[in-house]
């Protein structure tokens, strides 16, 4: 009986120790060791089995899409110490001073033009927080509001591509990345319009929580707002074209594109006069210590999954769910729901590496009708964990952009502020699981248009 039901005592052992704070890889490691040890004893686990997790590591060394992971690092960390994202920003803000709630719908469309560039979500929000948050609370912008839009827009790179979640995603599920990049862009940009709409709507309602900027002295001319337009806003976006083109015309491989990036990030810094070598070793350094930490956790969680699936995990979830009669829909609804749950307790790439692997053979090969075609649902699925997904970054206790964000507010900043900020959001990222859950077309018209 024991032996049945190892698989559970492996995953509730992973549960309480998270809130050891120890090193959520070494954990995951280590229990896979201990529960490989554990099963070896009980005559369920061979012993000849440990040596399965070499092939395993070195498959992050040989695998050509996951070099893309940190080529993409590299281009984000080196754009922010570019201050790319300081004029981007600026000039978002001067173009829409005017506008209700200018400077929060700036953020949030510097939010979504950083995530397509980069990918990497905490950086977007740290340099975000420094560079925005500032200004918003000198003009006079309710604090929760600005957190908000903060915290929401600087986590967008989860989903909007080229995204390093979704690189791991088209790793374990398996699929293409180009049409899982493409299957992410609508929905990306829906959750984006969301926010836009959103934003617009209470600052309509509720002026003072954003009054509006007072106007220039001497207002710019047309020439000026289009060299303001071409040094702050057109680099970041032809910088877009070149790495998300690439990919979507299929005109290069995931790997080669982010390469692109990188080049296209070190050339835009060296003609913005950014690019010496002091820079260029700290965003080195920066760089190989992210991709170090996101490396090693992928390894600890291949090795839990790998140990989690020897011992029976997947019959056992599988017996749990035939006994509670869930139908398609009430598996899918059950994988999601946890996913969030797991979302206020786990890091995003914790869960993906762990639960995904478990609940992926199970959905995959289901059959939705006419609501969705069957070799869809694959990409559809993924598209629904990216989005609830993105709820981990934002909901408490641990919350990563949370805590980015304090850690660089102001010290006038609360938690309690912060945490009243991100409720609207984290609502509308679930109203956008549920609207790509009941229509797969906003997920799957553009790969079929591309592909197809």
């Amino acid at each position: 009986m024991v032996s049945d039901y190892l698989p559970l005592f492996m995953f509730v052992a992973l549960l309480v120790l998270v809130f050891s704070s120890y090193p959520i890889g070494f954990l995951l490691a280590g229990l896979s060791v201990l529960f490989g040890l554990i099963g070896w004893s009980l005559g369920v686990f061979t012993f000849v089995e440990f040596f399965n997790f070499v092939p395993r590591i070195w498959y992050v060394s040989e695998n050509l899409q996951i070099i893309a992971v940190p080529l993409f690092v590299f281009m984000g960390v080196m754009l922010e110490r570019a201050e790319i994202a300081r004029d981007l920003l600026e000039t978002l803000q001067l173009l829409l001073r005017r506008v209700p709630g200018g400077m929060a719908l700036a953020v949030t469309i510097m939010g979504i033009i950083f995530a397509a560039i980069t990918g990497v979500v905490g950086a977007s929000v740290v340099v975000l927080t420094l560079i925005a948050l500032p200004p918003m609370l000198d003009a006079g912008y309710r604090p929760s509001l600005a957190l908000g839009t903060i915290a929401a827009s600087s986590t967008l790179g989860i989903l909007i591509p080229p995204s390093i979640l979704l690189v791991f995603l088209a790793e374990l599920l398996p699929m293409s990345v180009g049409t899982l990049f493409a299957a992410a862009l609508y929905p990306g940009l829906l959750l984006s319009l969301l926010y836009l709409i959103y934003i617009a709507l209470y600052t309509f309602l509720v002026p003072a929580a954003a009054p509006r900027l007072a106007p220039l002295k001497t207002p710019l001319t047309g020439r000026e707002l289009f060299m303001i337009f071409v040094r702050g806003v057109l680099p970041p976006v032809l910088l877009i074209a070149m790495v998300m083109g690439s990919i979507l015309t299929g005109f290069v491989t995931i790997t080669e594109s982010a390469a692109v990036g990188a080049g296209g990030a070190l050339l835009l810094a060296a003609v913005r006069g950014k690019l010496s070598l002091p820079r260029l070793r700290d965003s080195l350094h920066r760089s190989a210590l992210m991709i170090g930490m996101i490396f090693f956790l992928y390894i600890g969680a291949t090795c839990f999954s790998y140990v989690f699936r020897v011992l029976g995990g997947d019959e056992l979830i599988l017996a749990l769910i035939d006994a509670s009669a869930l139908g398609n829909w009430g598996i899918l609804l059950v994988a999601i729901s946890v996913i969030f749950i797991m979302g206020f307790f786990f890091d995003v790439l914790e869960i993906l590496l762990i639960i995904v692997p478990v609940f992926a053979p199970l959905i995959t090969p289901l059959d939705f009708g006419s609501h969705i075609a069957q070799p869809d649902v694959v990409y559809w699925f993924a598209i629904l964990v990216a989005i609830t997904l993105q709820t981990s970054f934002l909901t408490p206790p641990m919350g990563l952009a949370l805590f980015y964000i304090k850690g660089v507010a102001p010290a006038s900043i609360t938690m309690r502020q912060i945490y009243v900020g991100i409720i609207p959001f984290v609502l509308l990222q679930l109203l956008c699981v549920g609207l790509v859950m009941a229509w797969p077309e906003v997920a799957m018209t553009l790969p079929h248009r591309l592909f197809d």
